[in-house]
Protein backbone atom coordinates (compact mmCIF):
# COMPACT_ATOMS: atom_id res chain seq x y z
CA UNK A 1 0.00 0.00 0.00
CA UNK A 2 1.25 3.60 -0.92
CA UNK A 3 2.14 6.29 1.33
CA UNK A 4 1.32 9.89 1.39
CA UNK A 5 5.34 10.28 1.06
CA UNK A 6 5.47 8.08 -1.85
CA UNK A 7 2.21 9.45 -3.54
CA UNK A 8 3.96 12.97 -3.68
CA UNK A 9 6.99 11.75 -5.09
CA UNK A 10 5.27 10.53 -8.34
CA UNK A 11 5.73 12.12 -11.54
CA UNK A 12 3.80 12.73 -14.41
CA UNK A 13 5.40 9.75 -16.22
CA UNK A 14 4.75 7.27 -13.36
CA UNK A 15 1.36 8.42 -13.62
CA UNK A 16 0.42 8.46 -17.64
CA UNK A 17 3.72 8.48 -19.88
CA UNK A 18 6.84 9.93 -20.45
CA UNK A 19 6.76 13.11 -21.25
CA UNK A 20 10.17 15.45 -22.74
CA UNK A 21 11.90 18.11 -21.18
CA UNK A 22 10.27 20.66 -23.83
CA UNK A 23 6.80 19.71 -23.25
CA UNK A 24 7.08 19.85 -18.91
CA UNK A 25 8.21 23.65 -19.97
CA UNK A 26 5.42 24.88 -22.35
CA UNK A 27 3.25 23.00 -20.20
CA UNK A 28 5.03 25.09 -16.95
CA UNK A 29 4.45 28.08 -18.24
CA UNK A 30 0.57 28.43 -18.96
CA UNK A 31 -1.78 30.58 -17.03
CA UNK A 32 -4.95 29.81 -18.65
CA UNK A 33 -6.30 26.08 -19.87
CA UNK A 34 -8.94 26.67 -22.81
CA UNK A 35 -10.77 23.15 -23.76
CA UNK A 36 -13.22 22.34 -26.64
CA UNK A 37 -16.14 20.43 -25.70
CA UNK A 38 -17.47 17.33 -27.60
CA UNK A 39 -14.90 14.79 -28.38
CA UNK A 40 -12.56 16.16 -24.97
CA UNK A 41 -14.98 16.94 -22.10
CA UNK A 42 -17.07 13.90 -23.75
CA UNK A 43 -16.62 11.21 -26.19
CA UNK A 44 -17.85 13.14 -29.07
CA UNK A 45 -21.25 11.27 -29.50
CA UNK A 46 -24.23 13.00 -28.88
CA UNK A 47 -27.46 11.42 -28.04
CA UNK A 48 -30.52 12.50 -29.06
CA UNK A 49 -34.26 11.86 -27.65
CA UNK A 50 -37.38 11.11 -29.55
CA UNK A 51 -38.36 14.52 -28.03
CA UNK A 52 -35.29 16.39 -29.65
CA UNK A 53 -33.18 16.31 -26.36
CA UNK A 54 -29.75 16.22 -26.52
CA UNK A 55 -27.76 14.21 -24.14
CA UNK A 56 -23.65 13.98 -23.21
CA UNK A 57 -21.43 12.04 -20.69
CA UNK A 58 -19.05 14.03 -19.07
CA UNK A 59 -16.04 12.16 -16.80
CA UNK A 60 -15.61 13.15 -12.96
CA UNK A 61 -12.08 12.87 -13.19
CA UNK A 62 -11.92 15.35 -15.58
CA UNK A 63 -14.31 17.35 -13.65
CA UNK A 64 -12.07 17.14 -10.64
CA UNK A 65 -9.09 17.79 -12.50
CA UNK A 66 -10.79 21.12 -13.32
CA UNK A 67 -11.66 22.42 -10.04
CA UNK A 68 -8.03 21.35 -9.00
CA UNK A 69 -6.44 23.10 -11.56
CA UNK A 70 -8.87 26.58 -11.25
CA UNK A 71 -8.25 25.94 -7.08
CA UNK A 72 -4.26 25.89 -7.56
CA UNK A 73 -4.47 29.02 -9.59
CA UNK A 74 -5.01 28.25 -13.15
CA UNK A 75 -7.62 29.89 -15.09
CA UNK A 76 -9.91 27.60 -17.53
CA UNK A 77 -12.28 28.67 -20.43
CA UNK A 78 -14.29 26.71 -22.54
CA UNK A 79 -15.09 27.36 -26.35
CA UNK A 80 -17.09 25.23 -28.62
CA UNK A 81 -18.81 24.95 -31.67
CA UNK A 82 -22.76 24.38 -30.34
CA UNK A 83 -24.64 25.50 -28.05
CA UNK A 84 -26.03 23.80 -24.65
CA UNK A 85 -27.58 24.14 -21.64
CA UNK A 86 -25.88 20.76 -20.85
CA UNK A 87 -22.73 22.47 -21.18
CA UNK A 88 -23.69 25.15 -19.60
CA UNK A 89 -24.40 23.70 -16.34
CA UNK A 90 -21.62 21.25 -16.12
CA UNK A 91 -19.17 24.34 -16.70
CA UNK A 92 -20.71 26.52 -14.18
CA UNK A 93 -20.94 23.59 -11.96
CA UNK A 94 -17.06 23.07 -11.82
CA UNK A 95 -16.73 26.86 -11.47
CA UNK A 96 -15.32 27.55 -14.98
CA UNK A 97 -15.72 31.39 -15.61
CA UNK A 98 -14.99 31.68 -19.53
CA UNK A 99 -18.16 29.63 -21.29
CA UNK A 100 -17.91 31.02 -25.10
CA UNK A 101 -20.80 28.23 -26.94
CA UNK A 102 -21.97 28.78 -30.45
CA UNK A 103 -18.45 29.83 -31.74
CA UNK A 104 -17.94 28.88 -35.46
CA UNK A 105 -14.76 31.14 -35.49
CA UNK A 106 -13.04 29.91 -32.51
CA UNK A 107 -9.95 32.48 -33.06
CA UNK A 108 -12.10 35.67 -32.02
CA UNK A 109 -13.01 34.52 -28.83
CA UNK A 110 -9.29 32.97 -28.39
CA UNK A 111 -8.71 36.65 -29.20
CA UNK A 112 -10.93 38.04 -26.38
CA UNK A 113 -9.85 35.73 -24.10
CA UNK A 114 -6.42 36.69 -24.44
CA UNK A 115 -7.22 40.58 -24.31
CA UNK A 116 -9.32 40.59 -21.89
CA UNK A 117 -6.85 38.84 -19.24
CA UNK A 118 -3.27 40.22 -20.58
CA UNK A 119 -2.13 36.83 -21.57
CA UNK A 120 0.55 36.11 -24.78
CA UNK A 121 0.10 33.23 -26.71
CA UNK A 122 2.67 31.01 -24.51
CA UNK A 123 0.49 31.69 -21.47
CA UNK A 124 -2.19 29.49 -22.85
CA UNK A 125 -2.83 26.23 -23.68
CA UNK A 126 -5.63 24.35 -25.77
CA UNK A 127 -7.46 21.07 -25.90
CA UNK A 128 -8.88 20.33 -29.04
CA UNK A 129 -9.86 16.77 -31.32
CA UNK A 130 -10.81 17.95 -34.72
CA UNK A 131 -10.65 21.20 -37.23
CA UNK A 132 -12.40 23.12 -35.80
CA UNK A 133 -9.83 23.53 -33.21
CA UNK A 134 -7.33 23.77 -35.24
CA UNK A 135 -6.72 27.59 -35.50
CA UNK A 136 -6.62 28.07 -32.39
CA UNK A 137 -4.05 25.09 -31.75
CA UNK A 138 -2.04 26.93 -34.09
CA UNK A 139 -1.73 30.10 -32.16
CA UNK A 140 -1.21 28.89 -28.41
CA UNK A 141 1.81 28.22 -26.52
CA UNK A 142 0.99 24.81 -25.92
CA UNK A 143 -1.53 22.91 -28.22
CA UNK A 144 -3.22 19.48 -26.81
CA UNK A 145 -5.04 16.65 -28.79
CA UNK A 146 -6.75 14.18 -27.05
CA UNK A 147 -5.78 10.39 -28.09
CA UNK A 148 -8.05 9.83 -30.64
CA UNK A 149 -7.97 13.61 -31.96
CA UNK A 150 -8.12 13.51 -35.60
CA UNK A 151 -4.67 12.93 -37.20
CA UNK A 152 -4.56 16.74 -38.26
CA UNK A 153 -4.91 17.49 -34.76
CA UNK A 154 -2.05 15.55 -33.51
CA UNK A 155 0.07 16.22 -35.93
CA UNK A 156 0.60 19.98 -34.89
CA UNK A 157 0.12 19.45 -31.10
CA UNK A 158 2.96 19.72 -28.64
CA UNK A 159 1.61 16.85 -26.96
CA UNK A 160 -1.15 14.00 -27.47
CA UNK A 161 -2.80 12.53 -24.30
CA UNK A 162 -2.61 8.51 -23.11
CA UNK A 163 -6.18 8.99 -22.58
CA UNK A 164 -9.26 9.26 -25.14
CA UNK A 165 -11.68 12.58 -25.21
CA UNK A 166 -14.38 11.59 -22.57
CA UNK A 167 -11.91 8.82 -20.44
CA UNK A 168 -9.77 11.25 -18.57
CA UNK A 169 -8.24 13.31 -21.24
CA UNK A 170 -8.43 16.55 -19.47
CA UNK A 171 -7.58 15.27 -16.37
CA UNK A 172 -4.53 13.65 -17.54
CA UNK A 173 -3.58 17.35 -19.04
CA UNK A 174 -5.03 19.15 -15.78
CA UNK A 175 -2.40 16.81 -14.40
CA UNK A 176 0.45 17.49 -16.52
CA UNK A 177 0.28 21.63 -16.22
CA UNK A 178 0.46 21.24 -12.08
CA UNK A 179 2.79 18.86 -11.81
CA UNK A 180 5.09 21.07 -14.30
CA UNK A 181 4.54 24.04 -12.13
CA UNK A 182 5.49 22.08 -8.74
CA UNK A 183 1.24 22.49 -7.76
CA UNK A 184 -0.28 19.39 -5.83
CA UNK A 185 -3.08 16.98 -7.95
CA UNK A 186 -4.46 16.23 -4.38
CA UNK A 187 -7.21 19.38 -3.46
CA UNK A 188 -8.97 18.77 -0.01
CA UNK A 189 -13.03 19.42 -0.34
CA UNK A 190 -12.58 19.09 -4.28
CA UNK A 191 -15.55 17.22 -5.49
CA UNK A 192 -16.46 16.93 -9.11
Amino acid sequence: MSDKKTIEALSFSDLYQNVSKETMQLASKIKLLICDIDGVFSDGRIYLGNQGEELKAFNTKDGFGIKALINSGIDVAVITGRQSNIVQNRMTSLNVKYIYQGQENKLISYQQLKDDLSLTDNDIAYIGDDAPDLPVMKEVGFAVAVNDAHPLISHISDYTTMLPGGFGAVRELTDLLMLSQNKALLCEGTSA
